[in-house]
């Protein structure tokens, strides 16, 4: 019997890896984009079984929100599989910033002067100088990480200037009652004026608009593995 349910697990994510790539590959043409985004596959909370069912796939770009639960995932799957490249895309907190820069490859939820700090004293600690985003929290929504937009050019120049980091683009997460694509149009523009070229936005809803509005990343985690309970 578990033999079949993990076949029947690989199976259906291997359907929906391939229902995700067309809708892609539809979405980019209708854009006029020649250049993909690059697949983040949302793996928070996702059973051992899942995860590697898109590995067999040939999947390698993965997506965590929280620190403690990505080490315990995938310290051991880095020893087999040297291709892979982890996204945190969770809030961060500062006490745990030496793990996030120990495990992960792009840290995109750079929000306050003190995270960036942090990350930047452990990236000197540890040799390492990650790429990161700026979480910018489109909607104001005081219960969401994310800097401010007004607060996003003091941010970036610090970031730059004081910390030395790595900045290479914008993240956000539209608020869920409002239509996504004024949110991508908003991050779209402020990538423009300061000369940043990812924009982390999209995702299993709405990541098609995310696509036309230029998103180098969607982060996808339901249109690929499902809800929970459904395999």
């Amino acid at each position: 019997m578990e033999t079949i349910t993990t076949a029947k697990i690989a199976t259906t994510i291997e359907a929906n890896l391939a229902v995700v790539s067309t809708k892609v590959e539809t979405a980019c043409t209708r854009a006029g984009r020649d250049v993909h985004p690059r697949l983040v596959a949302v793996s928070k909370r996702q059973p051992d079984e899942s995860i590697a069912a898109v590995l067999q796939a040939g999947h390698r770009v993965f997506g965590e929100n929280r620190v403690q639960e990505a080490q315990q995932r995938w310290q051991e799957r880095r020893q087999t599989h040297d291709d892979l490249r982890l996204h945190l895309i969770g809030g961060l907190q500062t006490n745990k910033a030496a793990e996030a820069v120990t495990l992960f490859d792009v840290i995109e939820v750079v929000d306050r002067p003190k995270l960036a700090r942090a990350l930047a004293a452990e990236m000197q600690n540890a040799g390492r100088h990650l790429e990161c985003y700026i979480q910018v929290n489109t909607g104001e929504e005081p219960q969401k990480s994310g800097v401010m937009p007004h607060d996003l050019g003091v941010l970036l120049a610090m970031c730059r200037n004081e910390c030395g980091l790595n900045i290479t683009g914008l993240m956000c997460i539209p608020p869920v009652e409002e239509e996504p694509a004024m949110h991508f149009a908003m991050l779209r523009g402020m990538a423009e004026r300061h000369a940043l070229a990812e924009l982390s936005m999209g995702m299993s809803g709405d990541f098609e608009d995310a696509i036309a509005f230029g998103a180098t990343s969607i982060r996808v985690g339901s249109a690929i593995f499902g809800a929970r309970d459904s395999l």
